[in-house]
């Protein structure tokens, strides 16, 4: 069963005692639900409804307070209509209930809002007269991300009366919009939507409702997580291929003339592509800080840029396009700057990719490079 319909399942059979209550549900639901007709000269009151249950306990009601007969009639479901509608119609004295109720002035004109009597009176009142908007008018959707609990209201003055009685009930976050151009009160936070249908009776609806919530929220987290998760795997896989390609390319560069405890740090680095640079610290003889392991790293690419720059070969960044898998590489000269993090002492040259300059790589290359790396991996030979 939808939530709308549980909803007003469960509050049209609770049972109200008390008559203040019984008298402000009355006047909520056809405020909200109800409009006034001539009828020969007369005032008669309509109330139209989308549950029989909910319908009954009104005509119960009309009767055991105000001492008035109510005509039913079923509208069978057509056009725009996709149930049964339930029009409930005061015709003999319909005029004095609506005096009652508030519907009409002293003068016999049409009033708006809530009377006085609701707006000032008790708490069980503010209920009640929740109580019979939801009735009337009232939508509660589904948990998750636009879940929210509506009230369509007839007017802007019906629609501020029922925010502020759930300002009254301690309910945060009812609020008046214009939708449509139709008047609603909207109430979207979760827990504020728990607590106002734990006041007004629905309390295996608001266990159903929490039940729906609870196993939404865990669904979204455990996708969510399993995304980030995803990311950061294929991100680390692709930093420390890209890592591990220039650490060898370095190597092969400076061959034995490369410090022992940098290449060291390098040779950590090619036997375990997959540890992150404070697992390589903990590798190291002696261990060695996160901070330390990447300044070490980072000092043998500079090292290595540097003697490829002297020798005229290429640089530590050639290996890192092919370590993405990409092919057709090729050097062509160019009197622009360096692309593709190559220092610019090398200068004079960029990268063709099967058809594609390196202008078109994806720019998560470098980031992902230095996360591995360290900050200044990709400085020029210059730097220490």
């Amino acid at each position: 069963m939808a939530m709308t319909a549980a909803v007003k399942d469960e509050l049209s059979r609770l049972a109200v005692t008390k008559p203040c209550c019984r008298k402000a549900e009355v006047a909520s639901v056809f405020r909200y639900g109800g409009s006034l007709h001539i009828v020969s000269g007369r005032i008669a009151i309509e109330a139209e409804l989308d549950t029989g249950a909910a319908a009954r306990r009104l005509r119960k009601d009309i009767w055991e307070v105000y001492s008035h007969r109510a005509e039913l009639v079923i509208q069978s479901p057509g056009g725009l209509r996709r149930g049964h509608r339930y029009q409930l119609r005061v015709s003999a004295g319909g005029e004095a209930m609506a005096r009652q109720i508030g519907m009409v002035d002293g003068q016999g004109r049409p009033a708006f809002g809530l009377p006085p009597y609701l707006v000032n009176g008790p708490l069980c009142d503010c209920e009640a007269v929740w109580r019979g908007a939801f009735l009337a008018h009232g939508s509660l959707t589904e948990p998750g991300r636009s879940s929210a609990l509506e009230i369509n209201c007839p007017n802007m003055e019906s629609a501020i009366a029922l925010a502020g009685a759930a300002r009254r009930l301690g309910i945060p976050g009812a609020k008046h919009r214009e939708v449509r151009g139709s008047d609603r009160v909207v109430l979207r936070d979760g827990d504020a939507i728990s607590a106002l249908l734990t006041r007004l009776g629905a309390h295996e609806a608001v266990l159903a409702w929490e039940e729906r919530r609870m196993r939404r929220e865990v669904r979204a987290t455990a996708n969510r997580l399993a995304n980030f998760d995803d990311a950061n795997l294929r991100r680390s896989a692709r930093a420390a291929v890209a890592a591990g390609a220039r650490v060898s390319r370095a190597l092969e560069i400076l061959g034995e003339d490369a410090p022992e405890h940098l290449a060291a740090a390098g040779r950590l680095r090619l036997d375990h592509k997959q540890a992150s640079l404070e697992e390589l610290g903990t590798l190291a003889d002696p261990p060695l800080t996160k901070d330390a392991i990447a300044g070490r790293i980072r000092r043998l690419l500079a090292m290595a840029d540097r003697r490829a720059f002297e020798l005229g070969v290429d640089g530590t960044d050639i290996p890192v396009t092919q370590a993405f898998g990409l092919q057709s590489v090729s050097l062509r000269e160019e009197s622009a700057g360096p692309r593709l993090g190559v220092p610019a002492q090398a200068g004079a040259y960029s990268v063709e990719l099967s058809g594609q300059t390196s202008d078109d790589l994806p720019t998560s290359t470098d980031s992902a490079i230095v996360s591995q790396v360290g900050p200044g991996a990709m400085s020029s030979p210059g730097s220490r």
